[in-house]
């Protein structure tokens, strides 16, 4: 039975680091590298007649940003999953890249098996983002959720079971599914379940989704008491 294989495409202005995303990609049999760019204006091009299951993407490019192409490809090719690998670790940049559609971000220090990993992973469901990069995210959500009111939190707190509440927590912090599922002593399908449940109530698709969403709602104002 042939191995499913999943096209990634790459944007990467620097070469050097150009050619070790492409080793990372190229070293994993079920990776498929079908296109690699310097410039941002190639890589839109290629996209208006071209498809691929996953674009790695930088976001500071010689003729604009990255942030752009996501947004271009949330409307025109959604079923193109996005992952930012940056040095830019701000919670604006990382927020923008979210917003924009971004379902996971990692540093350019990630290792060749965390790179392939993280391609993987997006293709099974997931929205890997670093631990540090989901601080950073937890930490702008907790800037948003302060001034507001109680009354907005008492409104939302039955909105997820406790397991939900666990899982989003966990989730926050950035462990991954089967770190959770160790975790708690329960199955990967388990852990699955309940994320495919909270995302549902909280109107989201993504993890980074998840956590921005409910800090907005105030939901996880048990994490701000734990810090």
């Amino acid at each position: 039975m042939a191995t499913l294989s999943w096209r990634v495409a790459l944007l990467e202005d620097d070469a050097e680091i150009r050619g070790y995303f492409k080793e990372c990609i190229a070293g994993h049999p079920s990776l498929q590298l079908v296109a690699s760019f310097g410039l941002l204006a190639h890589a839109r091009s290629w996209f208006d007649s071209h498809t691929a299951d996953v674009l790695l993407t930088d976001l500071g490019l010689p003729d604009g940003n990255g942030i752009d192409l996501l947004r271009h490809l949330a409307t025109t090719q959604p079923a193109c999953e996005v992952i930012v690998v940056s040095v830019f670790g701000d919670e604006d940049t990382v927020l923008s890249c979210v917003e924009a559609g971004a379902v996971g971000y990692i540093h350019k220090d990630a290792t060749p098996a965390d790179v392939a990993q993280t391609i993987l992973d997006v293709k099974g469901g997931a929205s890997p983002i670093s631990p540090m990069i989901a601080r950073k995210v937890l930490d702008r959500v907790r800037q948003t959720a302060a001034p507001r009111a109680q009354a907005p939190d008492a409104l939302n707190a039955d909105l997820l079971s406790p397991r939900e509440a666990e899982v989003l927590e966990l989730i926050a912090r950035g462990l991954s599914y089967a770190e959770i599922a160790q975790l708690k002593g329960v199955t990967m399908h388990t852990v699955q379940t309940h994320i495919k449940n909270l995302y549902g109530k909280l109107a989201v698709h993504s993890r980074s989704e998840a956590v921005f969403e409910a800090g907005r709602m105030g939901l996880l104002s048990s994490l701000k008491s734990r810090d």
